[in-house]
């Protein structure tokens, strides 16, 4: 790997640390940066799932004081760990060739969610108000659900689960936050385990974006809360569109 793509994937690697500890969708960031510094697609995505779970429990251990009672916690674990594990297991199966197709809607997708964040999360609350909020098994499902989401494709799924997470009721916005970096550190660890043991992995990309995600989240975790939410987002979400209208115009020719 030559400098130039080092230095991407540094910074990259920054990036997807702090947008993941602030508002999700940094993962884009990483699967975007390795399939620019030449790894196939799908080697990309199980590398940048690997590549962000050092970020990931910084960001945990920079917003460890506002994570909820250790029994709400106990609650929603295992349905994160069953659909990452779920979710992983979909993605290993799935053909090299097929992957390299659907990776351009993917992206577009991912950044529609991310795009979409606030009406997703009110879509959920009013669902949620309608069939019992407070009932267990509706959290565990939506959890479950994003799990799925983030083995699967990964990219934007920390906004699939603030939308899930959106079922607690009168819970602060810094709550939200930790919770939310928790369960991405359990899906991705979850799906890391998987990749590593069955997959393909670039070592040499890992190792340059784990470090600096785990930077990125800590600093995201304790520093970018105080940025407008909505900028970030916004240049995510530019960000991916325009590489995911670049993939598929590269898969047209």
């Amino acid at each position: 790997m030559d400098p130039i793509q080092a230095t991407l994937l540094i910074a990259a690697g920054v990036a997807t640390g702090a947008f993941n500890a602030v508002a999700g969708g940094g993962s884009l960031i990483a699967f975007s940066a390795l399939i620019a510094a030449g790894v196939p697609p799908l080697t990309a995505k199980l590398s940048s799932t690997v590549a962000v779970v050092p970020g990931n429990m910084a960001s945990v251990a920079g917003g460890y004081r506002d994570l909820p009672p250790r029994r709400e916690i106990r609650r929603i674990l295992p349905a994160a760990v069953l659909g990452g594990a779920v979710g992983s297991v979909l993605l290993l199966v799935t053909p090299d060739r097929v992957f390299d197709a659907i990776v351009p809607f993917l992206v577009l997708a991912a950044s529609a969610v991310l795009g979409l964040q606030d009406r997703l999360e009110g879509l959920v609350r009013g669902i949620a108000l309608r069939h019992g909020r407070e009932h267990p098994a509706v959290l565990q499902v939506s959890v479950a659900l994003g799990g799925l989401y983030g083995g699967y494709i990964g990219a934007g799924f920390g906004i699939v689960l603030v939308a899930g997470l959106a079922l607690l009721q009168h819970e602060p916005l810094t709550r939200t936050v930790a919770t939310k970096n928790l369960l991405l550190t359990v899906i991705s660890l979850t799906a890391a385990v998987l990749f590593v043991l069955f997959g393909t992995v670039n070592w040499a990309g890992v190792g340059i974006l784990a470090p600096a995600t785990v930077v990125g989240g800590y600093a995201g975790a304790r520093l970018l809360r105080r940025l407008p939410g909505g900028l970030l987002r916004a240049v995510v979400v530019a960000f991916g569109v325009v590489f995911g209208f670049f993939l598929l115009g590269r898969n047209l020719l």
